[in-house]
C-alpha cells in the first residue's frame, strides 16, 4: 500500500516545527523531510531529513532554477519516494512561504500514486501571532521569507491561502488565543482547528488534491456566510444585476480599507462570459479571470467540467442570468455591513441602464482592461 504523506505548512516556524516534532512522536517510523529555501535566489537549497531521534541526513541542493517548483519536483517528490518502502509515515516539512496547494498536487500526481497517498493538510499557525499578520502588507521579500528570485508575493496574502486550502489548521502558542480562534471561525469557518495536544488522524485514506482546489478556486470555492463575533464581522453581498466596470473599478480602493479579508466571484456588465475572481487581503486586490460562467458555455461542455462545479452553478441557477452572480465576502473588525451594502449596490447598473441591453453595455469603459488583458498575456 503506497505510504501516507502529510503536508505541514506554515509561515509561523516555531508552530510548524512544534507540529513536525509532535507527529514524529507520536508515529514511530515516521520520517520528515525539510527543505530550507534561505539561499534559494542564490539556486542553493539545503535537504533535511529527521525522524523522532534527529537528524538521519542533510545535503545541499543545486537547482538550475530556483523555485519552489523546482524544488518539489526535482528533489521533494524523489526523496519521498526513496524513503516511502522503509517509513510508515512521511512528512513534509514545508518551507515559510511555501504554499501547500501546489506541493500536494505533486504529491497526488499519477506518477507518484504508486508509492504516496496523500492523506492530509495541515497548517501550523502561532495563536499570538496570525491575527495580526493576516493585516500585514510587507512583501515576503522584505521580511526574508522569499520562495524564489523575484518573489513578488506578499506575507498576508501567502498566510491567507496557507490557512484556507489545508485539511486541518493547528494552533501553537499564546495559550491558543482565543482571538485567533475567533478569526479563523470567519476565514476558515469549514475547516477544523487543532491544538498541539490533539492532532487529527493522518495517516487514513488517500485525499483528493483536486477536491481540496475546488474548496478555493473562483467558481466553486466555499464561501464564508454572514457572522459576526465580537468585533469580527463578515459580510456576504450577492447580486444577479451586472456591474458597472467604472463605477466599481473606482469603488475598489474603499472596498479594500473597508476589510482585512475579501474574496469571491463576480461579473461585468461588458464581460458577461467572464467568471471573474476577486481576492484581497491587507489592503492588496487581485482581480483575475477565472475562465467562462458555464451559462457562457454550450451544453455539450458541461460534461467537460467537475461534478463540483456542475452542482456550484446548479445551486447558483437563475433562468434569465444563467450562474453569473454577484458573491463577494468581507471579513473585518467592526465592519459596516450596511454601507458595505449599499457601496457595492451603487456599482451595479441602475434599471434604465438595464434595459438600454448588452450593445449598449458593450460601450461602456472598462479600466479592468489592462489589469486582465496583463493578466491573460
Amino acid at each position: 500500500m503506497p505510504t501516507p504523506v502529510v503536508l505541514v505548512a506554515g509561515l509561523h516556524r516555531t508552530a510548524r516545527t512544534a507540529t513536525v516534532e509532535r507527529l514524529l512522536a507520536q508515529h514511530p517510523g515516521a520520517v520528515a523531510v525539510h527543505h530550507d529555501l534561505a539561499d534559494i535566489t542564490d539556486g542553493l537549497v539545503r535537504r533535511s531529513i529527521r525522524d523522532r531521534t534527529g537528524v538521519l541526513g542533510t545535503a545541499e541542493v543545486r537547482l538550475a532554477h530556483g523555485c519552489v517548483t523546482c524544488t518539489v519536483r526535482e528533489d521533494l517528490l524523489p526523496e519521498l519516494i526513496r524513503l516511502a518502502r522503509d517509513s510508515e509515515l512521511l512528512i513534509a516539512d514545508l518551507w515559510d512561504s511555501v504554499e501547500p496547494r501546489s506541493v500536494a498536487e505533486a504529491v497526488d500526481c499519477d506518477e507518484a500514486q504508486e508509492f504516496l497517498r496523500l492523506t492530509a493538510v495541515l497548517t501550523a499557525l502561532d495563536a499570538a501571532a496570525m491575527p495580526d499578520d493576516i493585516t500585514r502588507g510587507e512583501r515576503l521579500s522584505e521580511v526574508g521569507k522569499p520562495a524564489a528570485a523575484g518573489d513578488q508575493r506578499y506575507l498576508a496574502e501567502v498566510l491567507a491561502r496557507q490557512l484556507e486550502y489545508p485539511t486541518a489548521l493547528v494552533l501553537h502558542g499564546g495559550d491558543e488565543d482565543e482571538l485567533s480562534r475567533t478569526v479563523l471561525t470567519h476565514l476558515a469557518p469549514f475547516t477544523p482547528v487543532h491544538t498541539l495536544g490533539a492532532l487529527p488522524p493522518v495517516t487514513g485514506a488517500r485525499i483528493c488534491a483536486d477536491e481540496l482546489a475546488e474548496r478555493m478556486d473562483p467558481a466553486t470555492a466555499q464561501l464564508p456566510g454572514d457572522a459576526q463575533t465580537d468585533e469580527i464581522v463578515t459580510a456576504v453581498w450577492r447580486s444577479r444585476r451586472p456591474l458597472h466596470p467604472a463605477r466599481l473599478f473606482n469603488a475598489v480602493d474603499e472596498l479594500v480599507i473597508e476589510s482585512v479579508r475579501s474574496r469571491g466571484r463576480f461579473w461585468l456588465a461588458n464581460r458577461p462570459d467572464q467568471l471573474l475572481a476577486w481576492d484581497a487581503v491587507a489592503g492588496i486586490v487581485s482581480v483575475e479571470d477565472a475562465g467562462p460562467w458555464l451559462a457562457a458555455l454550450p451544453g455539450a461542455a458541461w460534461d467537460l467540467v467537475s461534478p463540483a462545479r456542475r452542482t456550484a452553478a446548479s445551486l447558483d441557477w437563475d433562468p434569465e442570468r444563467g450562474d453569473r452572480v454577484q458573491h463577494l465576502v468581507f471579513t473585518g473588525p467592526d465592519l459596516d455591513t450596511e454601507r458595505l451594502h449599499a457601496l457595492l449596490d451603487s456599482c451595479l447598473l441602475t434599471e434604465e441602464e438595464e434595459r438600454a441591453g448588452q450593445d449598449a453595455w458593450n460601450r461602456y469603459d472598462d479600466p479592468f482592461a489592462p489589469i486582465l488583458i496583463k493578466e491573460n498575456a
